[in-house]
């Protein structure tokens, strides 16, 4: 076992954080690597006990995983950022910029909200825990999975998913569930000052419409980025869109 997180960067520029959600890692942002590294480089570290992390023991709080991110960071010798978190990695990301505000200069929160018990999810999060042990760890990542694509396991992207979830294990799926169910983020959203962009598919399974309007309405300058007919995993659905949404909100704007 290790204690540090992998940490993968590719490009140059300004550096923007791509911070994963559950099952995930670094491979899940091929995509954005290709995209934005021309303008950007982008860091991507994987969570404890997932994808390239898998060595790391996992902490079972959301506080705990933006530590471990910070750490990383730190051994990389980044200091200000632009920051991503999708999903369980947009918790981690509202506790990082919580535990070191000067440091983020821009927050994208994508397809995640502020409460970590998920109120509407496609499933409670006892429900996972318990399929987990009834279906073990392989089955329960590819149900998952599937409901993170509009299209389930025929959407293009699920393999990708398949593949970098696979690392996870079951200690980390596990220390996940108990981190979300004693995270609530909602008193520090007022605290929030920078840039914010909310990226949401209208047909997310995970995180329905008052999670987001909760970030909206919480965030002193947020603003929404809508994907009519996406579902979870955006960026895999909707590629070049998502990465237009990004140049465009981390690109200065020039004064008139």
């Amino acid at each position: 076992m290790t204690d540090r997180l992998s940490v993968i960067r590719h490009g140059s520029g300004p550096p923007l954080v791509l911070v994963h959600g559950y099952f995930g890692g670094a491979g899940h942002w091929r995509g954005e690597m290709r995209a934005l590294s021309d303008t950007h480089e982008i860091i991507a570290p994987a969570l404890a006990g997932f994808g390239e992390s898998a060595g790391v023991m996992a902490p079972d709080t959301i506080a705990g995983n933006a530590e471990l991110v910070w750490q990383a960071l730190d051994a990389e010798g980044i200091d200000r950022i632009a920051l991503l978190g999708h999903s369980m990695g947009g918790m981690v990301v509202q506790e990082m910029i919580a535990q070191c505000p000067a440091r983020v200069e821009r927050l994208i929160l994508y397809g995640t909200g502020p409460v970590g018990l998920l109120p509407g999810r496609f499933e409670t999060l006892d429900r996972s825990r318990a399929r987990i042990a009834e279906d073990g760890l392989d089955a329960t990542l590819r149900r998952i999975a599937a409901t993170w694509f509009v299209d389930g396991e025929a959407a293009p992207g699920f393999r990708t998913c398949l593949e970098v979830g696979a690392m996870a294990t079951e200690q980390a799926a596990l220390a996940a569930l108990r981190a979300w169910e004693t995270w609530d983020g909602r008193a520090s959203l007022p605290r929030i000052t920078v840039p914010t962009l909310v990226v949401w598919g209208d047909l997310d399974r995970s995180y329905p419409r008052s999670q987001i309007d909760t970030l909206l309405n919480g965030i002193p300058d947020a603003r929404l980025a809508l994907f009519r007919g996406c579902a979870h995993a955006v960026h895999l659905e909707s590629p070049p869109c998502f990465h237009a949404t990004l140049r465009d909100f981390l690109t200065p704007q020039a004064s008139p």
